[in-house]
C-alpha cells in the first residue's frame, strides 16, 4: 500500500499521486507491481525499495544517481505466534531521498512512522534533511520507550518469581532477554550509521542540523547503555534464580535421602521378621510388638542423630 501526503498550511493532506515536496509512505502489504510503478515514476532504483523486505537489513546509507538511501532499524512488537520468540524485534525503515520527494518504506507497521505522520503538519517538506533527522528522533524515542517497558515487565516477573518459582515466568524472562539482544544489535548499528553520517556529511547538513544529529547520537548512546544495563541485570537475575533452583533441588534430594536412610533400618527389621522361616520367640505373645518397638527405638535414635547434625 502506498500513501501520498502533502503539507499544506500546516495540515497533512492525503493526495492521489506524488508531487514536489510530498512524502510517500509505503506500508504492507507490499506488492511487486507497486514497487515497479513507484520506481519508474520517481526514478528510484528498485533495489532501494526492496531492501526493506529483508528484516535483517543492517543500518547503512547508499547513493545511486543522486538518489540517497538510508536504512535505520526501529523496534516493534513481535506478532509471532511462537511462545518462545522475543517480545520485541527490530525492523528496517528505508528512507529514500529523491530530487523532490522523501519516500519511506516499511516492511511492518511501526510506531516511529505513525508518530512522524502525527507531526508531519509541523514539517517543512523543502527541508528533507530535517525530516530524516526527525524520523531518527522518533526511532530513538521508540527504543527508549520500549526499553522502559521491558524493564517494568522484567521487574514484575522477578517479583512473581520471588513468590513462586514457576517455569512460565522464566520463559518470559528468556523472551525479554532475546528482545534485548535485538535492541543491542540495532542500537549499535544505528549509532555507527549516525556517526558515519556526521563524518561524511552525506546529507550536507548545516550547523543546526549537525547539532541536532549530535544530540541524536547522544540519545542513541544512552539507549544503548540502558539496553546493556538491563541485559546485565537480567543475566545476573537468571543466574541467581538458576542457583536458587539448584539449591532448592539439592535440599529436596537431601531430605528424601535422609528419609530413605531413616526408614531403611525399620524396614530391614520388618523384612527379617516377615520371612517364612522359623524365628526366635515366634510363639510368645510379644512376637509382633517386639520388632515394632525395636524399630521405633532405632528410628528415634537415627532421627535424633540427624537432627543433632543439622543443628550444628
Amino acid at each position: 500500500m502506498i500513501q501520498y501526503f502533502k503539507n499544506k498550511e500546516h495540515q497533512t493532506i492525503s493526495i492521489d499521486k506524488p508531487e514536489d515536496g510530498s512524502w510517500i509512505n509505503v506500508l504492507p502489504p507490499l506488492k511487486q507491481e507497486e514497487f515497479t510503478e513507484l520506481s519508474e515514476m520517481l526514478d528510484i532504483p528498485i533495489d532501494f525499495l526492496k531492501d526493506s523486505l529483508d528484516i535483517d537489513e543492517r543500518s547503512r546509507y547508499e547513493i545511486d544517481d543522486n538518489v540517497k538511501l538510508i536504512v535505520i532499524k526501529t523496534p516493534t512488537e513481535n506478532n509471532s505466534f511462537n511462545d518462545s520468540d522475543a517480545f520485541y524485534i527490530t525492523i528496517p525503515i528505508c528512507i529514500i531521498l529523491t530530487h523532490n520527494q522523501i519516500v519511506t518504506v516499511n516492511s511492518f507497521e511501526n510506531e516511529a512512522i505513525k508518530k512522524f505522520l502525527n507531526t508531519f503538519q509541523n514539517r517543512n517538506p523543502d527541508k528533507k534533511n530535517m525530516m530524516v533527522l526527525k524520523i531518527f528522533e522518533k526511532v530513538t524515542n521508540n527504543f527508549q520507550d520500549y526499553l522502559k517497558e521491558i524493564n517494568m515487565r522484567r521487574n514484575n516477573l522477578e517479583h512473581k518469581l520471588y513468590v513462586a518459582n514457576r517455569n512460565e515466568e522464566l520463559f518470559q524472562l528468556m523472551r525479554i532477554q532475546k528482545s534485548l539482544v535485538y535492541f543491542l544489535t540495532a542500537l549499535r548499528s544505528n549509532e555507527l550509521l549516525m556517526m558515519k553520517m556526521v563524518r561524511t556529511n552525506i546529507l550536507q547538513l548545516n550547523e543546526d542540523e549537525k547539532d541536532f544529529l549530535d544530540d541524536l547520537i547522544v540519545e542513541t548512546s544512552q539507549a544503548l547503555e540502558m539496553a546493556n544495563t538491563y541485559t546485565n541485570i537480567l543475566n545476573s537475575t537468571l543466574d541467581a534464580f538458576a542457583s536458587i533452583i539448584s539449591n532448592n533441588q539439592n535440599e529436596v534430594l537431601k531430605r528424601l535421602t535422609t528419609l530413605t536412610i531413616v526408614l531403611t533400618v525399620p524396614i530391614l527389621i520388618a523384612s527379617i521378621y516377615g520371612m517364612n522361616v522359623p524365628i526366635p520367640y515366634k510363639d510368645t505373645p510379644y512376637a509382633f510388638w517386639t520388632p515394632v518397638i525395636i524399630s521405633l527405638i532405632i528410628l528415634a535414635v537415627v532421627a535424633w542423630n540427624y537432627w543433632k547434625r543439622v543443628k550444628k
